[in-house]
């Protein structure tokens, strides 16, 4: 697929979902201290888990520095519903250590120190800078992301580095954030892991899934 054709399906997303950046709960929301630890704890679980936990999360640790110095069993009492409690707990607050410690309590704006702290890869790196600073540095890969770069034709790999660089590649740094949120939407709507709604679509014309399986079948 060319830029052409990638930009075509951008500007056809961005229409049928012009609230994708707008998320239903407010994980993406808040300060950048807030921005990051909530989307640390969204690992293997939901936004709308993540949301429920937030306000008892950020009432008895309003800073860094308070995260920093819990105790790790009070912490996973709070967000024991969202599942790797004892992992995302440990992370946290080593998170928060950082944070009082090297950082001033304040949340880095480079990639290369976000990806220095406990529980922080690209993708959730990418979601803190975007959300927290409005920079795009990369595109957050997560599965809805990696699913339909595959069905639609954007990359034809998939781990979520190679995924991501095809990805920038095809669109425009000012879009990129904006891909990632483009991409969630439709892959809940309409382009879900099972039983894709291809007759729905509106990007099907382009879709190397629909045209080479769907209408593939279709013509057998």
């Amino acid at each position: 697929m060319d830029r052409k054709q990638a930009a075509r399906i951008f500007h056809l997303l961005f229409n049928e979902y012009p609230n994708a950046a707008e998320p239903e709960v407010s994980t993406g929301r808040g300060s950048p201290y807030e921005v990051l630890i909530l989307t640390i704890l969204s690992a293997q679980t939901t936004d709308l888990a993540v949301d429920k936990v937030r306000s008892t999360l950020f009432n008895h640790y309003p800073t860094p520095d308070a995260l920093g110095r819990a105790k790790i069993k009070d912490v996973e009492k709070i967000i024991h519903s969202l599942g790797f409690y004892h992992v995302k707990a440990k992370n946290i607050i080593a998170t928060a250590e950082e944070l009082a410690s090297r950082f001033k309590g304040k949340v880095p704006q480079t990639m290369e120190d976000l990806l220095s702290l406990p529980g922080v890869g690209r993708k959730t790196a990418n979601i803190v800078l975007y959300n927290a600073f409005a920079r795009n540095e990369g595109i957050a890969v997560d599965t809805h992301v990696r699913r339909l770069s595959s069905r639609i034709g954007f990359s034809d790999s998939t781990t979520q580095e190679r995924v991501e660089k095809r990805l920038m590649a095809l669109f425009p740094k000012k879009w990129w954030g904006c891909v990632t949120d483009l991409l969630i939407s439709h892959g809940r709507a309409c382009c879900t892991a099972r039983n894709p709604q291809c007759s729905h679509c509106s990007i099907s014309p382009y879709c190397s899934y629909y045209n080479e399986t769907v209408q593939g079948q279709a013509n057998e």
